[in-house]
């Protein structure tokens, strides 16, 4: 029965489904002959559209070529307009301009009538006629008158000038005179003082050439004196003198080159102690030769000296002193030195605290003790 049930609901199903096919059949039919009599209705269609498009395309053509036409000339009357803007805009400012120049005219005309009529008024004050009659009033040439900016311009430069050279000095000319009477005087001072000056550098020149010659000739002089007494102290070697730093003798330095016994020639800062003080005492000795003095006094002269070197020194000391007519003054406490002496100067203490000057003539006591 559930089986018989269910088939019996299915058989309904499926009848109920029939029909609504057979519905469905029916429109479809209707749709079919709605749709074919649709198609032969637009059969024809195409061709038709097409000839329409066609239509359409010649008159859009004409349309565009009347549109571009028509942009064309907007814009060629957008061009005139600008440019007709422009003219106008040109013709209000030059409209302006001249209105402005119009009215700036018509100002200096009207300044130009009342500094007329002033000029005439001043002419009339100073020099009793109207402003045409001054050229021959006063006498120029009325041909000759520059513009009035002009002639105003060199008024007022010529004012300027009058107020920069200030007041006028009435005693200028006397000013003047003594000016140029001081300027003659210092002029001729000048003069003089050139001459003097010429004269002064003449007359150095020649104290320079003199003392040129005598230096030189003092040179030789003294060279030659030191040559020979460094021989003789030295028992050989050599040395000289050299003028330095300048081939003018009056600016030159003075540098000394000895080469004792044995030793290579060398500047005296080079030598010992005791080379040092006999080339020092050469060089003494040469200035005493080449212009002797009085009196010559040697202070602690043997001190870096030994016993030999005194000996030597010593004889050279009675040579210059029979040589020259200079009484030598030896500060020394050198005892050997002191034995070689004519006459001894000393202090003594014979008691405590007492000083005593002692004076003994060696010369005298030797001839005394011989005797």
């Amino acid at each position: 029965r559930e089986r018989l049930a269910a088939n019996t609901a299915e058989v309904k199903g499926w009848r109920a489904r029939a029909g609504e096919a057979a519905r469905r059949i029916a429109e479809m039919d209707k749709r079919s002959d709605a749709l074919a009599t649709e198609s032969a209705a637009l059969a024809g269609r195409p061709e038709a559209l097409l000839a329409e498009i066609a239509a359409q395309e010649t008159a859009h053509a004409v349309v565009r070529a009347d549109a571009d036409a028509a942009a064309a000339a907007e814009r060629a009357a957008e061009a005139t307009l600008r440019e007709t803007e422009t003219k106008a805009h040109a013709a209000a400012e030059t409209l302006a301009q001249a209105r402005e120049a119009r009215a700036g005219a018509t100002a200096r005309a009207e300044n130009h009538d009342l500094r007329r009529v002033e000029m005439n008024r001043l002419a009339g004050e100073r020099f009793q006629c109207p402003s045409v009659l001054l050229p021959e009033r006063v006498g120029f040439d009325g041909g000759t008158v520059r513009s009035p900016q002009e002639e105003s311009a060199a008024h007022e430069k010529l004012m300027v000038d009058r107020e920069r050279i200030g007041p006028v000095n009435l005693v200028a000319e006397t000013e003047l005179a003594e000016l140029e009477a001081a300027s003659t005087s210092t002029a001729a001072e000048r003069e003089e003082l050139g001459i003097a000056v010429n004269r002064l550098r003449g007359s150095i020149g020649t104290l320079n050439r003199e003392g040129r010659q005598r230096l030189l000739a003092a040179f030789e002089a003294v060279n030659g004196h030191f040559r020979r007494l460094f021989t003789t102290l030295f028992n050989g070697g050599q040395a000289h003198l050299e003028l330095i730093d300048s081939d003018d003798p009056l600016e030159a330095g003075l540098e000394i080159m000895a080469q004792p016994p044995g030793k290579k020639l060398q500047s005296l800062t080079l030598l010992s102690g005791g080379e040092q003080a006999l080339t020092a005492v050469a060089l003494i000795f040469g200035l005493f030769l080449t212009n002797p003095a009085p009196i010559c006094v040697l202070d602690e002269v043997d001190a870096p000296l030994d016993d030999a070197n005194i000996e030597r020194f010593c004889g050279l000391l009675d040579a210059m002193s029979q040589e020259t007519a200079t009484r030598y003054l030896i500060v020394t406490h050198n005892a050997v030195t002191m034995s070689r002496m004519h006459r001894l100067f000393g202090v003594t203490m014979i008691e405590q605290g007492v000083s005593r000057l002692v004076s003994v003539d060696l010369g005298g006591a030797t001839g005394l003790l011989a005797a």
